[in-house]
């Protein structure tokens, strides 16, 4: 591999890592304002997407990466439910769980239907988006263990 091909191979997992965020946001957005999916989806590729707040630089999604996991986790979002109320524990449903891991889980559950990507990718990087919410935090060790079993619910094959 050349180094002009690794860094474009690693631009696309960053750009890939941040349409991960921005679908967790996105989705967080949908159920806080009643919006649309598509007028949320066009609002961040138009206004969020490598724009500049407060002297910091967003980072560059992919628009279809960000578009697919926002749309599927819209059109799947009863199965991811329903998967992540499988995953918690009897005393807290998913309605009792913050609303940004609601999203989160959402947007994972989303990548882990419909998408080819191994899980325990998507486990690694909704973990790290976790992180990047709740630094510090233990949410990101709740998270990796919710979405370990959504993983082997959605994809027992990779295990």
């Amino acid at each position: 591999m050349t180094d002009r091909s690794a860094r474009q191979a690693a631009d696309r997992r960053q750009r890939k890592s941040a349409s991960r965020l921005y679908a967790v946001q996105a989705l967080f957005q949908m159920e806080q304002s009643g919006q649309t999916s598509s007028a949320i989806v066009a609002e961040f590729i138009d206004h969020r997407f490598g724009a500049t707040y407060e002297g910091d630089e967003m980072a560059d999604g992919h628009p279809d990466v960000f578009r697919n996991l926002v749309e599927e986790a819209v059109n799947w979002q009863a199965k991811i439910d329903q998967m992540t109320d499988r995953a918690l524990v009897e005393k807290w449903p998913l309605g009792r769980i913050d609303s940004v891991l609601r999203a989160l889980f959402r947007a994972a559950g989303a990548e882990l239907l419909t998408q080819d990507t191994p899980p325990k990718v998507v486990i690694k990087e909704f973990v790290d988006v976790a992180g990047a919410f709740f630094p510090g935090g233990r949410e990101p060790n709740f998270v990796n263990a919710v979405l370990d079993h959504m993983a082997r619910e959605a994809k027992p094959q990779a295990f």
